[in-house]
């Protein structure tokens, strides 16, 4: 089922069943999917969504981040509510172990050298790992694969 059919379903389901804290994101979720095929003018296709899906899920780990900075539980237990919610829509995240044969295979498939060819290893590695894995943790394990000697 495609997710923009899998989210109206959802959205549904969570109003008959009085759920408010998922009926609300998941109204977020299709506000900003609608907000992002205005700005693109078409309709986005599953992978469109699944990015507009990592890119919510990275504001609300940066909100939790500042929330827990500023000792506030209470919206740090909100916004991480509210991610679970936006993770169930996400494919299933990449460990660390399947991030690295991927960066290995990425390196190999670029003939990388060293850390001066990072940005063509990742621009080879972040349309396959894209929504499976955070931006920052694939360049931490292509900063760390590259610097050390093979």
């Amino acid at each position: 089922m495609p997710l923009q059919e899998r989210l109206a379903e959802d959205l549904k389901d969570a109003m008959r069943k009085h759920d408010d804290l998922r009926r609300s994101t998941i109204r977020m979720i299709r506000s900003a999917v609608g907000y992002e095929e205005i700005e693109r003018q078409r309709p986005l296709d599953d992978a469109g969504i699944i990015n507009v899906l990592a890119r919510m899920a990275r504001q609300h780990q940066e909100s939790i981040a500042e929330f827990q900075r500023g000792n506030r539980p209470d919206l740090v237990a909100k916004e991480e509510a509210e991610l679970a919610v936006v993770r169930s829509y996400l494919p299933q995240q990449l460990s660390r172990e399947e991030l690295a044969l991927l960066v290995h295979q990425a390196i190999a498939q670029v003939g990388a050298k060293g850390p001066t060819d990072m940005g063509k290893v990742m621009g080879v590695l972040m349309p396959q790992v894209r929504g499976k894995a955070d931006g920052a943790a694939v360049s931490q394990v292509v900063r760390e694969l590259l610097a050390s000697p093979s």
